[in-house]
């Protein structure tokens, strides 16, 4: 029986997963195996050919990892879905996918250090022209498409000081020119924000994060309009970025309490960002959800919650960032987001470790910038833990 939802909590579970398995299975086995055996060669050519269901060979594709990419189709409403070894797989395969020399991308300053590495570095010497815009100036990235352009790249809320972009505003603009709007989702989760829904063609995530969400696994998934996900599909075929199983069952069986999760850490970020907003040792907060941040009414709009990361400044600068973060008791400082537990760390360790202080500069990250994702723990926990330690570098 094929059980259907519009409610993204139902569609985490049972999407993918809404009949029975080999041998009665109630949960997505592991299908741990490089290859698939046929009898009948006319079938196996039919298969591998793809003009039967069946799979051939793990690198292309594999029942458990089939079960995962139709979660995150189901999810973020696309037409298709792909997977990948990681975040950053996802995003450099679909970007070498469907760029070619001389072509031109559109993009702005503030995405994740590895996307900016490879609008910086990678893509120039393959020929493929990368224009960079204030991230926040919807007029400039307007122009910038309308001179004509391959394929625009957003992301939103960004990486780490939370800026919006208006997405349909900017995916209306795109499709004008006929170019491909991309989306990197990540920060947001298909919980509180859908891109497809506003106009993107393709959305990627980073599964690494809220999606598998329990810091133990690494993946990425694409998803989107068929014709654009299968010419993704064919270049990491090849490519080899495939995704293991194991990894795809792990991810799976993250994705269940997805928005239990993310409902949560929602909650958590939002309540301490009021928090921070109003001690004495914080210079700025980044969180899309509070009124004063200059990006809520386009969050607003574009988003169901404001998920579960947020930026600070402190007031002492590099020596006063060391401070704190030395001195909170429920937090891992590591590079990573979106998990079960709460995680910290400064950009130059964390999101934007691959450039110099010098580029980070130029993108306005601060050094005294610490990047905060609010894991499942009680808020009340957090704030105070917080508090203590803002209170020595207050002090």
């Amino acid at each position: 029986m094929i059980r259907s939802s519009n409610k993204m909590g139902t569609r985490s579970v049972w999407a993918g997963e809404d009949k029975l398995f080999s041998e009665g299975s109630h949960t997505t086995p592991i299908f741990s195996t490089v290859t698939f055996a046929y009898e009948d060669l006319d079938a196996w050519h039919e298969s591998a050919k793809g003009d039967r269901e069946g799979h051939i060979y793990s690198r292309n594709t594999n029942p458990t990892i089939a079960v995962l990419e139709e979660k995150i189709r189901s999810l973020e409403n696309a037409e298709a879905a792909t997977s990948f070894s990681s975040g950053m797989a996802a995003i450099s395969n679909t970007l070498f996918a469907l760029l070619k020399p001389g072509d031109r991308v559109v993009s702005v300053k503030d995405t994740y250090g590895g996307t900016s590495k490879l609008f910086l570095e990678f893509l120039p010497k393959f020929g493929i022209n990368v224009t960079l815009c204030d991230t926040t100036d919807a007029d400039q990235i307007e122009k910038e498409i309308q001179k004509g352009c391959n394929l625009v790249y957003l992301e939103s809320p960004t990486n780490p000081t939370l800026k919006i972009i208006d997405l349909a505003r900017i995916c209306a603009a795109s499709k004008l020119t006929g170019a491909v709007t991309v989306v990197d989702n990540t920060f947001a989760s298909p919980i509180n924000q859908n891109p497809i829904t506003l106009g993107a063609d393709l959305v990627i995530h980073s599964a690494t994060k809220y999606i598998g969400g329990h810091s133990d696994t690494l993946c990425g998934l694409v998803c989107g309009s068929k014709e654009l996900v299968r010419e993704i599909f064919l270049f990491r075929e090849i490519n080899g970025a495939s995704l293991h199983p194991q990894t795809a069952y792990d991810v799976i069986r993250g994705m269940k309490t997805l928005e239990l999760r993310v409902l949560r850490q929602n909650k958590n970020a939002l309540q301490i960002a009021r928090f921070l907003e109003n001690h004495n040792a914080v210079a700025t907060v980044y969180y899309p959800g509070l009124e004063s941040n200059e990006g809520h009414k386009i969050a607003k709009k574009q988003m169901r919650g404001f998920g579960g990361v947020l930026s600070f400044e402190l007031k002492g600068g590099y020596e006063s960032v060391k401070t704190v973060l030395h001195n909170l008791t429920f937090v891992h400082l590591a590079a990573s987001l979106g998990s079960v537990s709460t995680l910290a760390g400064p950009p130059r360790t964390t999101s934007h470790v691959e450039l110099t202080e010098k580029q980070r500069e130029q993108l306005a990250i601060s050094e005294s910038l610490i990047r905060y994702s609010t894991g499942i723990e009680n808020t009340e926990d957090l704030i105070e833990d917080l508090e203590a330690a803002l209170k020595l570098v207050s002090e």
